[in-house]
């Protein structure tokens, strides 16, 4: 197993029957050709691991291609959860049982497997034409190559169509349900409820109840394979984790940042309009948000990224609570517009879920690169506030700051999520909606001119947060003009005048600069680590993984981790003064170091990654022992460290 996983604590089972093994965490990972249902399984799966009672993290890997060809490396499709009985950081490194459901999945997920890893193998793909398929010359079951691993061959296709033979399904369409057989012996090897699962499939399926029952005979078949066949000698149990009390539910970043807007419009008091194009991995919140028009919620699917954009302002500048989604290129097509909502000074989030790039790049693959562009990437100077969500569950809380910013500062507030984020998931504490701070608009409902007239002057200053007046369209005597052109300070009129220019670039940046934030906290257990791991957005997991595994071989490293990227907290500069060295690591080539060396003339190390994949808490590991002490033991050896 993983060097992670706690001693194995076997129990026998009253009456005999397989030993009952006790963990603390176990990492699964099913996959399989893209067509074989990996991603429902696996999301069956850690719905009912969820309703059991563990801490949970998962990470869903697909093919780009709505179907890539069947068979083969570039179409396997896979789904990994890691749960446990404690508070878990991360999707898991590796797996402790891969669920092979083809070849192809063989081949391209082995290496992670460790050895003495579990390996269930559907046995009935394993064809001489599959086998070539993907380049192997003998077959893996059989030639020896695989005795590093307990191998479990199981002939799913076939014992699916012999459950559910007297359904009258056709061959073809009772194979489909395979993947609820290899969900159904998984549930019973870990001791799974199922009644979620088979309520799910008839919800599902309800409009073809016969494909319904077709699953859930296949589910129990699975299940029923496991209690009586004598190929598996021992079951697992992870007992519940030990969480606050509360309601949870299963939730993935993407929902979770739905419902951080839909609250948002809800504390505040403004109805919420997005305007989105559909794009991977972002058009699961347009999704959500369609569902959810009794909240006062209006969602717009726009023909393109641009109409997406103007259509959010447009819905701004009507006194809405502007929000458009967008991933990939999608920002880039967005930024002409971004930098109109600068100049007119209205409330806009806009959410990147970022992915793998340039262009079209890596579409259902994760990455951090967008951070300069959402610095730097609009023409003139054009600020705005960042901030970018750390866990699934933490993009409802960061969606909520976003708002509160746009609102109270009259801006555009870009929210940097990305595809780890967006697709994982892990339980969350529903909040009590009463607790939820409320956003007031603070509407301008009269004129305003310092002159004593009846005159609205659009951008007269609030003299705290340098925000300027929000006057809804129609309010009598409120009558205004806004625009792209540069407006004089105030009244609002069109202006060339060079130094009024001067003074609006500076007053939006001061605005920017002035955004309310917190000061960043510093996890140093001992006080005196000399390494700070500092992270942004979806590196938080692995970051924290890793500075656990360190910290439990008696070494010391100190983490922090960056919500608001820009302003940055104002007293980021001290913490980073008081370590020896500062360490980022980012999925991307660098871009928060480049900023900090600059910002705060620290000589900020980076530990790069853009392989489409999360950070592993080992990799980590390594790279912070690298910096601890280049002689260090190796950290294979270290056993039995929580992460």
């Amino acid at each position: 197993m993983t060097s992670d996983t706690a001693v194995d604590q076997p129990t026998t089972q009253p009456g005999g029957g397989p030993e009952v093994i006790q963990r603390d965490r176990v990492v699964i990972r099913f996959a399989g050709d893209s067509g074989d249902g990996m991603q429902l399984t696996g999301d069956r799966f850690t719905s009912e691991t969820a309703a059991f009672g563990n801490d949970l993290s998962t990470l869903p890997n697909f093919p780009a291609e709505i179907r890539a060809p069947a068979g083969t490396l570039p179409g396997v499709s896979s789904f990994q959860l890691h749960f446990a009985n404690y508070d878990i950081l991360t999707p898991g490194d590796r797996p402790d049982v891969l669920v092979a459901m083809n070849p192809a999945a063989l081949k391209a997920n082995i290496g992670d497997l460790p050895p003495g890893g579990v390996l269930i193998v559907n046995t009935d793909e394993f064809s001489k034409r599959n086998l070539a398929k993907v380049g192997y010359e003998a077959n893996p079951l059989e030639d020896g190559s695989l005795e590093q691993f307990s191998v479990f061959p199981v002939a799913m296709a076939t014992l699916t169509r012999g459950a559910l033979e007297e359904t009258g399904l056709s061959k073809k369409d009772a194979e489909r349900a395979k993947n609820m057989f290899a969900l159904g012996l998984l549930s019973w090897m870990y001791h799974r409820p199922h009644e979620g699962t088979e309520r799910f499939l008839r919800e599902k399926f309800a409009r073809r109840p016969e494909v319904a029952e077709a699953n859930i005979l296949a589910f129990r078949a699975g299940h029923a394979y496991g209690e009586t066949t004598e190929a598996f000698a021992v079951t697992y149990e992870v007992a519940p984790a030990k969480l606050d009390v509360g309601t949870y539910r299963q939730i993935t970043g993407n929902t979770a940042l739905a419902y951080g807007i839909i609250a948002a419009g809800q504390v505040s008091g403004l109805p919420v309009f997005l305007g989105s194009y559909p794009i991977t991995p972002a058009s699961d919140i347009l999704h959500e948000l369609s569902r959810h028009k009794a909240f006062n919620v209006t969602t717009f699917q726009a023909e393109d990224e641009i109409s997406g954009v103007g259509s959010a302002l447009g819905a701004a500048f009507g006194g809405a609570l502007g929000v458009t989604t967008t991933s990939g290129p999608g920002i880039a097509l967005k930024s002409e517009t971004i930098g109109l909502a600068v100049a007119l000074e209205l409330p806009l989030l806009i959410v990147d879920v970022q992915r793998g790039g340039p262009s079209t790049g890596l579409p259902t693959k994760t990455e951090q690169a967008d951070l300069l562009q959402a610095m730097f990437g609009r023409n003139g100077e054009a600020p705005v506030p960042i901030i970018a969500p750390r866990s699934p569950g933490d993009c409802f809380d960061a969606t909520l700051e976003a708002v509160r910013i746009a609102v109270t500062y009259r801006t555009p507030v870009l929210l940097l999520s990305d595809g780890s984020l967006a697709n994982g998931s892990e339980p969350w504490k529903v909040p009590d909606a009463s607790t939820l701070e409320a956003i007031d608009p603070k509407f301008a409902t009269e004129p305003n001119a310092p002159n004593g007239t009846d005159e609205f002057w659009p951008y007269l200053r609030d003299d705290e947060t340098l925000a300027r007046p929000w006057a809804v369209p129609g309010t009598p005597g409120l009558e205004h003009r806004i625009g792209g052109l540069e407006k004089a300070d105030g009244r609002g009129s069109i202006s060339y005048d060079p130094d009024n220019h001067d003074r609006m670039v500076r007053l939006r940046a001061a605005k920017i600069d002035g955004v309310t934030v917190p000061d960043i906290e510093v996890d140093d257990p001992t006080g005196d680590a000399e390494l700070l791991v500092l992270g942004w957005g979806s590196t938080y997991g692995p970051i924290g993984a890793g500075a656990r595994r360190v910290r439990a071989m008696g070494k010391k490293v100190a983490q922090a981790h960056l919500r608001h990227l820009h302003p940055l907290p104002a007293n980021l500069g001290e913490v980073l003064a008081r370590y020896r060295t500062v360490l980022v690591p980012e999925m991307n080539l660098g871009q928060l170091s480049v900023l900090l060396r600059a910002r705060y003339l620290v000589d900020a190390k980076s530990y790069t990654k853009v392989s489409g994949l999360p950070f592993k808490a080992e990799e980590l590991q390594d790279v912070f022992l690298d910096y601890l002490n280049p002689h260090s033991i190796n950290p294979n050896r270290i056993n039995g460290v929580h992460a």
